[in-house]
């Protein structure tokens, strides 16, 4: 019989942690042949991944996962014999009661959010005793062997590599998306949070010698765009031009076209957990928005994943890559560090596509919860 997987999410940041579990849970039942569960609190949020989905319906299967509408009043339900509690979200009650009541023992797992700090692999694994006699085991998810690992379904760097060398079928779907590649233009992604940076960057690329073409997923950073470009109310298919950048703006897309664009581009911009993942994935330089923290406990997790990921390039090209970074993620001018960043291009490449193939050697997160489990 199969193992029943239970996985609750409450929405949070519009699509982060629904982005996460929603991939989690696809992995699961298509990799590992599980009976799961999403118990999702805003389903709103879920359609914007899966249009093909009911926002009214109760109960649904998408893609072999069961999508369950997470009711404020809780309606009882058995346990699975796996539950995964993702980022801290909090089980209601009755259901924890039902979990301490159930005969075979349940499996209790808080899904924490990415880090790179060092702590994390001290901390990976451990059980903490409930006050009902239950015990909650804390999976991190991480770069490192000794952690969690991280979401990467199994065929997907076979996929990217074949969609990489394939130029017709990078033409093909970014025509799909409305996009007409420009002859010679670097080709970048923009998917980020509200940024006081971005029009040091923007003026940068305007005044390059060098052609951009710049892709901007609708989102929370077309505020500071439209402000940089002194019009209002962009939308999907909006195109503009300043001097040598040309940025388009594009529609909300599904996860496995995301991917693609990810794939398509020459330098991927990204925000928060899902999509910084996805770009890793890619092999492509890349820049990651951290979400912000209260006390600026970010800044830590940022400086963790910049140390580990700096190693292997030369000096010159760390000091640009950790200059952008930490400019970006302060709200400061970066176009000093990008026109850097652009001298070390070639190294830059290069090593995206090394620290690629590095996390690839590790169980991926799917592969380590499995794992843990019949442990």
């Amino acid at each position: 019989m199969k193992a029943t997987w239970d996985i609750f999410c409450s929405v949070v940041d519009n699509y982060g942690d629904i982005g996460v579990t929603w991939r989690l849970a696809r992995q699961l039942v298509a990799e590992h042949g599980l009976a799961v569960r999403l118990w999702v609190d805003d389903l709103g949020a879920f359609v914007r991944l899966c249009p093909q989905a009911d926002a009214q319906a109760q109960q649904q299967t998408q893609q072999g996962v069961e999508i369950c509408l997470w009711r404020a009043d809780w309606q009882a339900v058995e346990p699975a014999d796996v539950v995964i509690e993702a980022f801290a979200c909090e089980l209601p009650a009755a259901y924890i009661a039902a979990m301490a009541a159930r005969q075979q023992k349940v499996l209790w797992l808080n899904l924490e959010y990415l880090s790179a700090e060092e702590w994390v692999e001290g901390c990976h694994g451990l059980p903490s005793l409930q006050s009902n006699g239950l015990s909650k085991f804390f999976f991190f998810p991480g770069f490192t062997a000794g952690s969690g690992g991280l979401l990467r379904e199994r065929e997907l760097l076979a996929q990217r590599r074949a969609f990489q060398a394939d130029s017709v079928a990078r033409e093909v779907f970014l025509h799909s998306i409305g996009v007409t590649p420009l002859p010679g233009a670097l080709l970048i992604s923009l998917f980020a949070y509200e940024n006081a940076a971005l029009a040091s960057w923007l003026d940068a690329l305007a005044a390059d010698a060098q052609l951009s073409q710049l892709l901007v997923p609708e989102g929370r950073i077309l505020v500071d765009l439209q402000a940089w470009l002194g019009c209002t109310d962009m939308h999907a298919g909006d195109v503009q031009q300043r001097g040598q950048l040309h940025i388009q703006v594009l529609p909300f897309i599904q996860q496995d076209q995301y991917d693609q664009l990810l794939w398509s581009c020459d330098f991927n911009a990204v925000r928060g957990e899902d999509s910084f993942v996805r770009a890793q994935w890619a092999g492509r330089p890349l820049l990651w928005h951290i979400y912000q923290q209260a006390d600026n406990a970010h800044l830590e997790k940022l400086e963790a994943f910049l140390t580990l990921y700096k190693e292997g390039l030369p000096v010159s090209a760390q000091i640009a890559l950790v200059d952008l970074w930490r400019a970006w993620n302060a709200g400061e001018a970066v176009g000093d560090s990008w026109k850097q960043l652009l001298h070390s291009w070639p190294e830059q490449r290069k090593h995206a596509e090394h620290w690629c193939l590095q996390r690839a050697s590790q169980a991926d997160l799917a592969e380590a919860l499995v794992l843990f489990y019949l442990n």
